[in-house]
């Protein structure tokens, strides 16, 4: 089950302290209950009880193809009918769960409900998990002749059985993969440790901020007040959160240091080079990719400092600190409605053309999202696509600002990408991996910033809009990119034998912190344990794909505000195409190679741009 966002990935905050952080317009209007109706997955519990209980009793028919599969074409699209289709039955089972789980997290009945569907996703992947192995054993010669015999082969699952083989070296025998899935919950622990350590045991200070307020700096603490009005309050705030983490750093360094082992005892079990090769191998990204966006941001990083500046001089700051980067660089007080929203983005994305513009308006006028912060809800933002014969649901969080509106325009995007996958793709081909899921959310949140710009009435609002285009470029392509290179040290120097520890870690983060960020940027030694905070790096080589994303978008985005039919179209085949290729393979039909420097320059050249704009408005 995928659910789908950068924000909701990002996301800090814990369940329990959701009241706390609702914001006060909130609180006061007290918002309603869930806007989206799950009645269409099942018109209620006992409807989703038979069906798990349905799918858990047919879940044991997967075995009976166990053996057979290489006896003929007929038996092998049986088989993998079977596994697709009762697979699709369960992710609807899942989502269903899942979304009322997070309508209010405080629910012990829904909870429960989820831990089922949790542990019938489960209990499938034990059954099937014979099928690749066993089909290796038919080989090349053999499975070509069986697609070129059956029809549902060739449709439905000619690319999964092509990327079957491709990884072959790398597939053990079924005792084997089966020792390496068990090895998966203690692997897993390292980032499990890390989290209870930054969840629970780590004795966060409390600080008087200026205005007399006392706040705790916990995570969600400290992402609620680095962005402080008062200058002196921000230093207090990353001088106190930063140091706890430091007085941490021996511990945070085992568990990520065990992460690193972790990785590199999976690439040497499968008969990989490295552990990043390992990471990208499963949607056959090539390494090319990973570290030329690494080469290409540093190459990139005179525009980032120029950034810097130029933030220095709209604060009106003597220097620039660390702690600066996250105040907004021109405020806006106003607030949209959430049929503002709609409008708003119906209308910024018009140049996509009238079939996503129908597209869009029917699904945002349908019940299929649940808009609003209330006490109890889950956190965050995020496209669930689960339900492939229904439609996608959104949860979302939104404030009533542009911010909001941003991620109402992003999470759509989502949503479009899934509905043109589905509407074109089999189900067996529909499916998108990350690699291009943020290209097409990204995408509309630029299109809306576009349009916002473009329709800037006073110098404010065109420095408001350009400021978020700015950010967006730090925190999306040079911020995660950042974190990408930091991951890709960490595991060469435990590939090369060097030793691993906390220490090694926070001086390594640290030389990065100010490649990144400049010799003007003020960086105080306990800010180089900022990466004891990033639990992304449990999950190993997942970053980078933001910052690959971001710059695709800008590509795309680019070239249909300054393009027309054709332009659109190419891009609209990307999001069509679903997961029925490569990712790569995918952008390169559409003139994008994201192992080449390009795209990367790309996006250098259209921050420069953006900066342009901004300088010459300041005078």
């Amino acid at each position: 089950m995928t659910e789908l966002s950068r924000r909701e990935a990002l996301t800090a905050a814990a369940f329990a302290s959701l009241a706390a952080a609702l914001p006060a317009w909130a609180q006061e209007t007290k918002m309603a209950g869930p806007m989206w109706d799950l009645t269409e997955l099942y018109p209620n519990d006992a409807a989703w009880e038979a069906a798990r209980k349905q799918a858990l009793a047919d879940v044991p028919g997967v075995a009976r193809y166990k053996g057979r599969l290489g006896e003929s074409a007929g038996v092998l699209a049986e088989a993998l009918a079977l596994q697709s289709d009762l697979g699709r039955t369960i992710a609807r089972i899942y989502t269903y769960a899942s979304l009322k789980g997070d309508e209010d997290v405080r629910i012990a009945a829904n909870q429960e409900k989820l831990a089922q569907a949790r542990d019938l996703y489960t209990a499938f992947g034990e059954a099937t998990s014979w099928a690749s192995p066993e089909l290796l054993t038919l080989g090349k010669a053999k499975i070509d002749a069986f697609l070129a015999a059956s029809e549902t082969l060739r449709t439905r699952f000619d690319f999964a059985l092509a990327d079957t083989l491709r990884q072959a070296e790398h597939t053990l025998s079924p005792e084997s993969e089966a020792i390496l899935a068990s090895a998966g919950s203690p692997l897993g622990a390292p980032g499990e440790i890390s989290g209870q350590l930054r969840s629970s045991d780590i004795p966060w200070p409390t600080i008087t901020l200026s205005t007399g307020k006392a706040v705790r700096l916990d995570s969600q603490g400290y992402s609620l007040n680095r962005d402080a009005p008062d200058r002196e309050d921000r230093k207090a705030v990353f001088k106190a959160f930063w140091t706890a983490h430091g007085k941490f750093q021996s511990s945070f360094g085992a568990t990520y240091g065990a992460k690193v082992r972790g990785d590199i005892f999976y690439a040497k079990a499968r008969k990989y080079p490295t552990s990043l090769a390992r990471a990208l191998s499963g949607n056959n990204i090539p390494e090319t990719v990973y570290r030329t966006l690494v080469a290409e941001a540093n190459k990139g990083l005179p525009q980032l400092h120029r950034y810097f500046e130029l933030r220095r001089k709209m604060l009106k700051l003597p220097d620039i600190g660390y702690y600066d980067i996250y105040p907004p660089l021109v405020s806006m007080d106003r607030s949209y409605t959430l049929d503002q929203m709609r409008a708003t983005t119906l209308e910024a994305v018009k140049p996509l053309g009238p079939d996503y513009q129908a597209r869009i308006a029917k699904a945002t006028a349908a019940k299929w999202m649940d808009p609003w912060p209330r006490e109890g809800k889950r956190p965050g933002a995020y496209m669930n696509p689960g339900a492939f014969d229904v439609h996608p649901y959104l949860l979302l969080n939104l404030s009533d600002k542009y911010d909001g509106m941003s991620t109402y325009a992003h999470e759509w995007g989502h949503a479009l990408h899934s509905l043109l996958a589905n509407s074109t793709q089999v189900y067996d081909k529909a499916d998108y991996p990350i690699f291009l899921a943020e290209i097409a959310s990204t995408c509309n949140e630029q299109l809306l910033v576009a349009h916002m710009l473009k329709n800037a009435k006073t110098k404010e609002e065109k420095l408001f809009y350009l400021g978020q285009q700015m950010e967006n470029y730090r925190g999306t392509f040079y911020r995660q990119t950042m974190f990408a290179e930091f991951e890709l040290k960490a595991h060469d120097m435990a590939e090369a034998g060097e030793g691993l520890s906390g220490a090694k870690f926070t001086k390594v983060y640290g030389e990065l912190l100010r490649t990144y960020h400049g010799p003007n940027m003020i960086l105080e030694p306990e800010y180089s344990n900022e990466w004891a905070y990033i639990p992304h790096f449990y999950n190993s080589f997942y970053v980078y794909q933001y910052a690959t994303c971001i710059s695709a978008a800008t590509y795309f985005a680019q070239s249909i505000l300054k393009g027309g039919a054709k332009e659109r179209d190419n891009y609209l085949s990307v999001l069509k195409a679903g997961g029925s290729d490569y990712p790569t393979e995918i952008l390169k039909r559409a003139g994008l190679d994201m192992a080449s420097p390009a795209p990367y320059q790309a996006l250098v050249v259209d921050f420069k741009n953006v900066l342009d704009q901004a300088e010459a408005l300041l005078g």
